[in-house]
C-alpha cells in the first residue's frame, strides 16, 4: 500500500524512537465527518465531545446537513462545527459532500450524529491506521460481547449485518465482523476508491472496494449506544428493506471490481 506526506516520515521516525514517532503522528491532520439528517437533540452534544480534544484532537469537525428540517445544522454550527448543506437525500451524498469539505485533512474519521458511537473508543479506531499497520480500520459493534448496548440495534439490523459480513468473508475471502458507521481512513485512499454508491451503499461499498485494491483492513471492538431518536434505517421495515437491498446489491456488484491502473488516483464523484 502506499504510504505518502506525514505518514512515510511518521513511518521512518519511528524506527528511530517512540517519542519522535508521536511527535510525527502528531503531525498528521484528522477531520471528523459526520453525516446527519435530522439529528438536533443529539448533534450538538456529539460535536461537543469531537472539540473537547481529549480523544483525539481534529484539525475540522464537519457536520454535513443532508437536508434537515428540525434545525440540526444551526445546533451543529453553534457547537463548533463546520456544517455543509447536502440537499441530495442519501447516506452517501452526505458522506461525500463532508470528505470533500475536509479538503486538507490527511485522515477522515467517519462517525454518525446520533450519539450511539462512543468517542473514547477514537484513538483505539485510529491506532492502527496512525501507527501505519491498516488503511481502513472499522469499529466492530460486535467483536466483543458486552460492548454493544441492548436494543442499539434493531433485529433486521442484527440480522442485515450477519448476511452482509458472511457474503464479505464468502466473496472477498476477509474475515469481516460489521458494516459499523465508525471509521478511518486516509483522504487519499479513499478519494482513490472513486466511491459511486449515493445511498445505503456507500459503507460496504469502502469495505468491498478497499479489500479488492489490496488496502490493509482491520477491526477493532468498539461500544455502540442506543441512539437518539428513531433511526431511519432500522426504525421502519421499509427503511430496513431499502438499506438491505442496497448493501446486499452492492456487496455482490463490487466482488469483482479492479482498481485503477497503480498509481492513477481516483476521484469521488
Amino acid at each position: 500500500m502506499r504510504t505518502t506526506g506525514t505518514f512515510a516520515a511518521a513511518r521512518r521516525i519511528d524506527r528511530t524512537g517512540e517519542n519522535d514517532a508521536s511527535r510525527a503522528r502528531s503531525l498528521v491532520r484528522v477531520a471528523a465527518v459526520i453525516p446527519a439528517l435530522n439529528e438536533a437533540p443529539s448533534i450538538a452534544g456529539v460535536v461537543g465531545k469531537l472539540r473537547d480534544g481529549r480523544a483525539v484532537a481534529f484539525c475540522r469537525i464537519v457536520v454535513v446537513d443532508n437536508g434537515s428540517t428540525d434545525g440540526t445544522g444551526e445546533r451543529a454550527r453553534r457547537a463548533g462545527a463546520t456544517v455543509v448543506r447536502e440537499e441530495r437525500r442519501g447516506y452517501g451524498y452526505a458522506c461525500r459532500a463532508g470528505v470533500l469539505a475536509a479538503g486538507d485533512a490527511d485522515v477522515i474519521v467517519l462517525l454518525d450524529g446520533d450519539a450511539a458511537d462512543e468517542t473514547s473508543d477514537l484513538p483505539r479506531l485510529l491506532e492502527p491506521l496512525l501507527g501505519d499497520r491498516a488503511d481502513l480500520v472499522v469499529g466492530s459493534r460486535v467483536a466483543l460481547p458486552g460492548l454493544r448496548e441492548p436494543g442499539s440495534m434493531t433485529p433486521q439490523q442484527v440480522l442485515g449485518n450477519r448476511l452482509a459480513t458472511f457474503l464479505i468473508r464468502l466473496l472477498y475471502g476477509t474475515e469481516v465482523t460489521d458494516l459499523g458507521p465508525l471509521r478511518a481512513i486516509r483522504r487519499e485512499d479513499l478519494l482513490a476508491l472513486g466511491m459511486g454508491e449515493m445511498t445505503y451503499g456507500w459503507s460496504v461499498e469502502m469495505m468491498a472496494k478497499a479489500i479488492r485494491a489490496g488496502y490493509r483492513y482491520r477491526e477493532v471492538p468498539v461500544t455502540y449506544h442506543r441512539r437518539v431518536g428513531v433511526s431511519k434505517v432500522g426504525g421502519t421495515l421499509s427503511g430496513s428493506l431499502r438499506a438491505g437491498w442496497c448493501i446486499i446489491s452492492a456487496t455482490l456488484r463490487y466482488s469483482r471490481w479492479l482498481p485503477r491502473v497503480p498509481g492513477e488516483r481516483g476521484e469521488i464523484r
